[in-house]
C-alpha cells in the first residue's frame, strides 16, 4: 500500500477493498456510503455495491495523502481499473465513530 499512517479502520478499508467479508468489519451497522451519485445505507447495501463495483471495474486504490477537515479524515488515493479515465485521483471522506467507519463519501 503506502507509508501513510492511516487510522486503523481506514487502513483496513483499503487493505480489504476486494474482500467483502473483511470490509464488513470496517463499518458501523448504520454506516452510510456515497459514491458515483448514489447513497448506500447499512453494511449489506454497502457490501453489495462494493462487490458489484469490484467485479465490474477491478479497481485498485493506493492512498497517497491524508488530512483532517473538521471531524473528517480525507484520504486522496490513485484509483486504477477498467473504467474510462483510469487512473483517477479520488477523495475519500471518512467519518469515524467508535473505531469504525460511520460514513464515507468518494468523489473526484
Amino acid at each position: 500500500m503506502t507509508d501513510l499512517a492511516l487510522p486503523e479502520p481506514i487502513a483496513a478499508y483499503f487493505a480489504a477493498e476486494h474482500n467483502p467479508q473483511e470490509l464488513a468489519h470496517c463499518f458501523t451497522g448504520q454506516a452510510v456510503m456515497k459514491d458515483d451519485g448514489h447513497t448506500y445505507r447499512g453494511v449489506p447495501a454497502i457490501l453489495a455495491f462494493m462487490a458489484s463495483a469490484s467485479a465490474k471495474y477491478s479497481a485498485t486504490s493506493v492512498p497517497f495523502a491524508l488530512e483532517r477537515e473538521g471531524g473528517l479524515q480525507v484520504v486522496r488515493a490513485r484509483v486504477t481499473g477498467k473504467f474510462p479515465g483510469s487512473p483517477l485521483d479520488l477523495s475519500y471522506r471518512f467519518r469515524l465513530e467508535r473505531g469504525l467507519i460511520a460514513s464515507l463519501e468518494i468523489a473526484a
